[in-house]
């Protein structure tokens, strides 16, 4: 059984009142069975969005239902793969931007085919008991999540420039004339691909409206 990710946006201050040994837990209370109701979701779509815990006062936090996971954890991972594999492929300018937008999200440089772990997350959350099986999967501080608001911004416009890489990146490798949807783990087409990224384009920005920082826990 794969793991899960729960996404959280989350009021930094609020989250800074709660002992540091005590916040996963408060977190996983919040994010139990029934706890969110209220999808916020200024789309066409209204399976997926921002679920906000009822009765608090003021709001500090909400769980993203992401619409194309299910909640699972290893399309995020796949959708990593994917652009360490392609990476090389892309313009300079588009490469660096992109990597700003995605590095500790769903990629990092130094863990390109892994999932991003948060390990202690700089001291937000305590160290994984276990480290085969942490509980935080990543930890993204406000003034980090605005800065990958701005970088998505200046990504959106070049997405669909991704389209040639993403399809010609498995040629390197096989050296087969099939394209890299997919196969060995990569996501299963272009536009799959995208609707994450556009997913996690509008994680970062309502974030980053609100000054909060993002939490990934399994």
């Amino acid at each position: 059984m794969g793991m899960d990710l729960t996404l959280f946006m989350v009021d930094w201050g609020q989250l800074g009142t709660v002992p540091v040994e005590s916040r996963i837990g408060r977190l996983e209370d919040l994010a139990g069975p029934g706890e969110f109701g209220g999808v916020y979701d200024s789309g066409p779509e209204q399976s997926h969005g921002w679920l906000w815990p009822p009765g608090q006062a003021p709001e500090w936090c909400a769980v993203y239902s992401f619409l194309t996971t299910t909640g699972a954890h290893i399309p995020h991972v796949r959708a990593g793969a994917a652009w360490a594999d392609m990476r090389p492929l892309v313009d300079t300018p588009v490469r660096e931007v992109a990597d700003s937008f995605l590095g500790g999200l769903i990629w990092d440089e130094e863990q390109a085919n892994t999932p991003v772990a948060a390990g202690e997350g700089g001291g937000v959350f305590p160290p994984p008991a276990d480290r085969w099986h942490p509980n935080v999967l990543l930890v993204c501080l406000p003034e980090a999540v605005a800065g990958k608001a701005r970088a998505w911004e200046r990504v959106e416009p070049c997405l669909e420039g991704l389209r040639g890489p993403f399809a010609v990146e498995c040629e390197c490798e096989c050296e087969c004339e099939c394209e890299c949807e997919g196969w060995a783990g990569r996501p299963d087409t272009f536009e799959g691909f995208v609707a994450l990224l556009r997913e996690w384009g509008a994680v970062v920005t309502e974030a980053a409206r609100r000054g909060w920082g993002l939490v990934g826990l399994t």
